[in-house]
């Protein structure tokens, strides 16, 4: 059953108080090759790209202490 209009209008909501975005943009075929990344350790493609981020930040922190 399709969200009704109310319904899409409070996801949106939400997501906009919740969420910042960030859009990036890969070489052509760069989008597939990390799909089938995220696909293979069964996590979703944002979900991927906030863990290998969160990972070379905390990476980082780590290298600046030493």
């Amino acid at each position: 059953m399709p969200a009704s209009k109310a319904q899409q209008k409070a996801v949106a909501k939400y997501m906009k108080n919740n969420y910042d975005e960030i859009k990036i943009r890969v070489p052509k075929g760069e989008k597939e090759k990390i799909k089938c990344h995220a696909d293979s350790n069964a996590e979703s493609v944002n979900g991927f790209i906030k863990r290998a981020i969160d990972e070379t930040i905390e990476r980082d922190k780590e290298s600046v202490i030493e």
